[in-house]
């Protein structure tokens, strides 16, 4: 099969590769039809390379339809659609009888100290073989893939194995009051996919981003927006809000290093040490730079609550407690428990009138073998790109 591989920095290529096969009784195989480039797959273009091997097969939001399954795959059958959520769980363990499926004990990488094993996301979640492709082996299958229905655009389900979920959890977790103001920093696909869910519950939007097509795009779907181009976003959201800033605040960038040279400079010299250099300064020292979780931090109102849906891989720049600890602002984050917050993303998918936009979510749509170039658009944000589905 073809399949998208990672061999170096800023080097993906796509390859033939061998076809995965049932490999455990609770495996099921996929046709992949549709498969979503995510911009934490740039973390692996960029920044965490020391922890890929080349050949690594890449991509984590795979849609696709049932080929073959394992005798012990009981609740699912050939030719049927699902949607694969980018962390394998098991549905059965303490963590996940807690709906923390990210923690999952059965798929838990222990050896890298991590939560749950993910599709296509290096060797400290697992290296597994991801879905830019076109079949993907499913282990455990049955608690793992999520069943939809035939009919609709791929483009409707597409999302729930990472972005919806990601961007519910985000949401739930900044826990907005009545009648309160959500500030989303970083308008990216996450960030998009916040702000419309938010607006969706009827919550006042604040976004920001230094992109202009991200801006506009956010606007057009009921956001208040801000440059952070044109002058400090603290003050000028509390300009906004009565003087106290929001009530809850999203920070949906993560491990980027826009505006900071520090931080670029960081993720440049990971990328060239060998090795056995970049892996312990990437862990223990961290390439991050914090300008989005102090702005956060900055910005959001005494005794209001911060989400972190952005990754972050360690920490560059200190950390300021005190501010966090006068301000007595609650802190949530992590990987997003996906198939926790499925049943109530279905309703939002499946309605005709699709309130979510998901169906123009998409950017762009191209087939898996422009690949090389559809990354490095993206990691450019050239042409408008957004999001991007492959179309194995």
């Amino acid at each position: 099969m073809k399949a998208v591989t990672w061999q170096g920095r800023r080097d993906v290529r796509v390859e033939d590769v061998p076809d995965p096969r049932i490999e455990e009784p609770t495996d099921a195989v996929i046709r992949v039809t549709s498969s979503g480039l995510c911009g934490s797959d740039l973390h692996l273009y960029e920044v965490l390379g020391p922890f890929m091997t080349p050949g690594d097969i890449l991509g984590h939001e795979p849609l696709g339809v049932v080929e073959e399954v394992g005798s012990a795959v009981t609740d699912l059958s050939v030719g049927d659609r699902v949607v694969v959520p980018f962390q394998i769980s098991c549905g059965s363990c303490w963590m996940c009888d807690r709906d923390l499926y990210s923690q999952c004990e059965t798929t838990q990488v222990r050896d890298q100290g991590k939560g749950a094993a993910l599709f296509g996301y290096s060797a400290m979640y697992g290296q597994v073989p991801g879905g830019q492709a076109e079949y993907l082996r499913v282990p455990l299958a049955s608690s793992t893939a999520v069943r939809v229905e035939h009919g609709p655009s791929d483009d409707r389900f597409v999302y729930l194995s990472d972005v919806l979920p990601t961007a519910y959890q985000a949401l739930e977790y900044a826990a907005v009051p009545d009648g309160g103001t959500l500030l989303v920093l970083g308008l990216g696909p996450i960030g998009q996919m916040v702000s419309r869910l938010a607006v969706h519950r009827g919550v006042r939007v604040i976004g920001v981003d230094l992109v202009d097509d991200r801006l506009a795009r956010a606007a057009a779907h009921g956001a208040e927006v801000i440059d952070s181009r044109e002058g400090h976003v603290g003050d000028r959201v509390r300009d906004l809000t009565a003087g106290r800033g929001p009530e809850s605040v999203v920070d949906a960038v993560g491990m980027e290093a826009h505006g900071s040279p520090v931080a670029q400079a960081a993720h440049t010299v990971v990328g060239v040490l060998p090795d056995v250099l970049s892996k312990p300064l990437m862990e223990h020292v961290g390439v991050d730079r914090l300008a989005a979780l102090t702005t956060a931090i900055d910005a959001v109102q005494r005794g209001g609550t911060i989400s972190l849906s952005g990754v972050y891989g360690g920490a560059a720049d200190p950390l300021p407690m005190l501010e966090l600890f006068d301000k007595q602002v609650q802190l949530r984050m992590g990987q997003a428990n996906v198939r926790r917050w499925i049943p109530d993303l279905l309703p939002l998918v499946q309605d005709p009138s699709d309130p979510l936009d998901v169906e123009g979510f998409a950017t762009h749509h191209v087939p898996l073998d422009e690949a090389p170039s559809a990354y490095a658009m993206f990691q450019r944000k050239a042409d408008g790109a957004q999001k991007i589905l492959f179309r194995p």
